[in-house]
């Protein structure tokens, strides 16, 4: 009777297919070479320059306070990188292996090993060598640390791996652009969030950082370090289960990566499919629709409020004024060198989403066109959109300016601030309008453009332009506070509060007034301007 053949491992030839792919893909262009040449080199310099300062520790006291959270940050990276940019590696989607005869734990193992092929894994080599030889101090530290590294980077590795799997329908839908198109959000703030930290360190030196990296120790990848760091105390058990707890974790992500391959491989994709009961939900008039006015205004708001929800492009300039206008004046009040003042950002960041209301509809804007025949039908469509803007900024604005006044306990600067705030949205809301009447402008769908090309010079325009003018607009109720100040020992000063408020409607009723004329005598220039691609 004949032994059956065993299956050949399918790593070697995934491997060399991903090596194949890279080579073919630098041979169809010069730029492409030089892109990936240059990525690499940026890379491999900056790995080097932070393999030396982490071999400078070595022997430092608080050496473990900065290799433990620097492993820990690495697998964060890895594991959020591939909701952001998840077209990064197609020649690893597993999607494209649905018909071939694989098993998945094959696969996976398969999979992962080529995977370690790019420029990342490199970078992370460099990064978790580094942190293994900044804590190992011994014979038995340096025997253990490779084992450590390679643990590690497959933890990273396989980490990323699980994620993507895991989102690879997600991220092919709509709602996965929406990740891409936010990702520079999250930049932002995780930009800002490294930012003060490093601020708090640079005061406080790396001893807070020690209980941080107690508990890292015991996280994987950052235990297989923790691991190295034990071995050189003399902590022999310790680091057994240290690198036990990322050995385990590196299993159990490899099976979860596998039961994910088995479910992506054989089941439909449902992911971008909306069942009967959901289109139901959506039609009935039950939620907070029903809270709008009725008639035209209503419309509108419902309609701008969507767009805020569900437009990528929308949704992503939205919350990047949400989280900019917090972190500007939270941010600077937490470090001691704030003003209750700053918390006026807020109101600004927002108002500026007034600006170029037509482009953000892009070709549909000819729908709304067609409802407008007279200033009435196009004040009544700037008021609904000025509405929907003010249902999110003014209880954002008062929540801003009262956790900013909490932080500095500056309350008795709190109802002139608001009333600032308000007077600045009131100019904002305004110019906002009138620009968008007289510069408007087309935005593209795909891609990170926020203007298509040939139309730079009017986003310039109107956005500077604007906020020129709603800096002049806000004069009188500057010169106020600074007189109320002057003349009555902030005994007064809340007056600014009613005064702002009603300044404030005053212009953007003015504004929208203005607005709507300008609107119902260019509407073919307006639809023209926002329909370019």
């Amino acid at each position: 009777m004949a032994r059956p053949q065993a299956v050949p491992s399918p790593t070697a030839t995934l491997v060399r297919l991903k090596l194949s792919l890279l080579r073919n893909g630098l041979r169809q262009s010069a730029g492409r070479r030089a892109v990936f040449v240059g990525s690499a080199v940026v890379a491999v310099l900056f790995a080097l320059l932070q393999l030396a300062g982490l071999l400078a520790l070595r022997g430092h006291a608080h050496a473990e306070a900065v290799a433990v959270p620097a492993a820990a940050l690495l697998a964060l990276g890895w594991a959020v990188m591939p909701l952001f940019f998840p077209g990064g590696d197609e020649t690893l989607d597993p999607g494209r292996l649905a018909m071939l005869p694989l098993r998945p734990r094959p696969l996976a193992r398969a999979l992962l090993a080529a995977s370690l092929a790019g420029i990342g894994p490199l970078f992370t080599l460099l990064m978790l060598a580094g942190c293994t030889l900044a804590v190992a101090r011994g014979a038995a530290a340096y025997v253990l640390a490779p084992v450590a590294v390679a643990v590690a980077l497959l933890v990273c590795v396989a980490l990323a791996r699980v994620v993507a799997a895991a989102n690879t329908r997600l991220l092919s839908s709509r709602k996965g652009r929406d990740l891409a198109v936010l990702s520079g959000l999250v930049v932002a703030v995780g930009a800002q969030l490294v930012n003060f930290g490093m601020q708090r360190l640079g005061s406080a030196g790396l001893g807070p950082l020690r209980p941080v990296a107690e508990v890292l120790s015991w996280v994987p990848p950052a235990s297989a370090v923790g691991a190295v760091h034990a071995v050189s105390e003399g902590a022999y058990g310790t680091a057994a289960a240290r690198l036990a707890v990322s050995a385990a974790a590196l299993a159990l992500l490899i099976g979860t990566w596998a039961r994910s391959l088995t479910r992506l491989m054989t089941s439909p994709d449902a992911s971008t499919l909306q069942s009967a009961d959901a289109t139901a939900r959506d039609r009935s008039p039950a939620g907070p629709g029903r809270l709008l006015p009725g008639g035209r205004t209503g419309t509108v708001m419902e309609r701008s409020l969507r767009y805020i929800w569900r437009d990528p492009k929308t949704k992503a300039a939205w919350a990047t004024s949400l989280a900019i206008g917090l972190i500007v004046p939270v941010f600077n009040a937490l470090q001691g060198t704030g003003s209750v003042y700053f918390s006026c950002f807020a109101a600004g960041m927002l108002g500026m989403q007034m600006y170029n209301q037509f482009g953000q509809d892009t070709s549909a804007f000819w729908m709304v066109a067609l409802t407008i025949s007279s200033p009435r039908d196009a004040y009544e469509e700037l008021r609904g959109r000025a509405l929907a803007l003010l249902v999110i900024t003014l209880p954002y604005a008062t929540l801003v300016t009262t956790s900013t006044a909490a932080l500095l306990h500056a309350w008795p600067r709190l109802p002139e601030v608001l009333g600032l705030s308000l007077a600045v949205l009131g100019a904002m809301l305004a110019t906002g309008a009138f620009a968008s009447a007289r510069f408007p402008y087309s935005i593209p769908q795909e891609g990170h453009r926020n203007v298509v090309p040939g139309q730079a010079g009017l986003a310039v325009v109107a956005l500077f332009g604007g906020l020129f003018s709603a800096a002049v607009l806000c004069a009188p109720v500057i010169a106020l506070t600074i007189a109320l100040h002057l003349v009555s020992d902030d005994g007064r000063t809340w007056l600014v509060l009613p005064a702002g408020a009603v300044y404030g409607a005053a212009l953007t009723w003015a504004g929208l007034r203005l607005a709507a004329s300008r609107t119902a005598a260019r509407l073919p220039e307006i639809l023209t301007a926002v329909s370019k691609s």
